[in-house]
């Protein structure tokens, strides 16, 4: 690591930095954090073959050894946790979600705290996540529909153009905004040695920006929690203290007892209300500030998208299924539904709701997504054994005599769907996702 940054670390952390020191040589932290749309942490910790300890940092997350490797196991496959570093867990707990909350999470690649989220509006309210890379904004799709998030919508746009059309439509906002990385120099080399103090100053102008495009979207008396997985005062202190000072309308309030370090003095700013992480507090690194919005700004301008024709064998479909009173759209030859409104966003929306399936040469063919969605019930299954998974997680088909669209599950959870023609079942399974069984 570059020698200016090592000398600003012992600034910064003074008695404490021969123990920041030794953590850079030791493996990163690994945690992950439960699914509760669809198990519990007494299921994973029972079922999981590692020992997991509970995190400080989050209601619902966990940690593990730093040598174990969880990505292919058949849980992460099934959508049960979403592994996620530790001190990174620990923003959402801040914006106190309520069920029935709008939620916008403004830079919500990979999708960690999207997933959070998610899980905390319980299939209510409104989750919109948006990725200005479509490239990352894929992998945030992909994470989605893995857990099975259904009552989210997924944009794919420059935060400014995103939110003229969102104004005081949100109970709480998440900036966990681009940054530097200096909490993960350990595991990208890229970030070492790509700092520079004039880096660092650059970041916060962008950091700066963001906050600026999502303020007005905050309802009166929302909460705004920016984060970044970074150590420099001029990406954290700096912006907070900034921000607050061109927008009086908005208070900084206290982080929360669930993170106990504060933050490193900046001029006048209140620095025991925010909140820092260190690899020695048992995290990478983090930053998170808190804030609440005292009066409104400016009226909401959302539109709602009406809902149109749905193909009857689509209709159908859901009906076999039992998908009675959910909104639908279709746009193009994809029919969607969820249960809140679909928005009209003018910007690339890359997913609103569930993707039920498509229309392909004059009939219907679900999609994986209705089938890993969490809050669902399918009739038509099959409950594959450990022969049948790794059949089923590596493509291939499987021998059975039953016909027609079917959930194949394992354990009772669903992994995926396939298709019965009374001798064997077709593979479904994403091309993307298919990988060996790990029990």
């Amino acid at each position: 690591m570059k020698t200016t940054f090592l000398e600003r670390m012992k600034e910064y952390l003074k008695d404490e930095y021969e123990a920041f020191e030794k953590t850079l040589d030791q493996p990163m932290y690994k945690g992950l954090s439960i699914n509760t749309l669809k198990t519990d942490a007494d299921y994973v910790i029972q079922n999981l073959p590692v020992c997991l300890q509970k995190s400080p940092f989050s209601k619902n997350g966990y940690l593990f050894d730093a040598h174990e490797k969880l990505g292919n196991h058949w849980m992460h496959q099934a959508g049960l946790f979403y592994l996620q570093e530790p001190s990174a867990s620990s923003v959402v707990d801040a914006l106190e979600i309520q069920e029935n909350d709008w939620v916008l999470d403004a830079c919500a690649a990979p999708g960690g705290k999207s997933f959070q989220i998610a899980c905390a509006l319980n299939n209510t309210g409104l989750l919109l996540s948006n990725e200005m890379d479509m490239k990352r904004a894929q992998v945030l799709m992909s994470n989605m529909e893995r857990c099975g998030i259904s009552e989210n919508i997924i944009t794919c746009s420059p935060i400014e153009k995103l939110t003229p059309y969102l104004q005081t439509c949100f109970d709480k906002i998440l900036v966990d905004a681009p940054c530097s990385g200096e909490g993960m120099m350990k595991k990208h080399e890229l970030a070492s040695l790509e700092w520079s103090v004039e880096n660092n100053r650059a970041c916060g102008v962008r950091q700066l920006r963001i906050l600026e495009s999502v303020a007005g979207c905050l309802k009166q008396g929302g909460i705004l929690v920016y984060s970044t997985c970074t150590y420099a005062i001029e990406e954290n202190e700096a912006v907070i203290h900034e921000f607050l000072a061109r927008h009086p309308e908005m208070e900084l309030m206290d982080g929360g007892s669930h993170v106990q370090r504060r933050g490193l003095p900046y001029k006048d700013l209140d620095v025991s209300k925010v909140r820092r992480i260190y690899p020695m507090d048992g995290g990478e690194g983090h930053f998170f500030a808190k804030m609440r919005k005292k009066e409104e700004t400016k009226s909401s301008s959302i539109k709602i998208l009406q809902n149109k024709k749905i193909e009857p064998c689509a209709q159908k479909f859901l009906l076999d299924q039992g998908c009675t009173n959910w909104n639908l759209m279709q746009i193009q030859q994809k029919v969607y539904m969820k249960k809140g409104p679909f928005l009209n966003l003018k910007v690339p929306v890359l997913r609103q709701g569930i993707l039920v399936g498509e229309m392909v040469k004059n009939r219907f063919e679900p999609h994986h997504h209705f089938y890993t969605a969490a809050q669902l019930k399918h009739d038509a299954v099959v409950e594959m054994n450990d022969e049948q998974m790794h059949t089923f997680m590596s493509g291939n088909v499987i021998v059975s005599d039953k016909k027609g669209y079917l959930c194949m599950q394992y354990h009772h959870f669903p992994i995926g769907f396939g298709k019965g023609d009374g001798n064997q079942i077709k593979n479904k399974y994403p091309k993307g996702l298919r990988m060996d069984f790990i029990k």
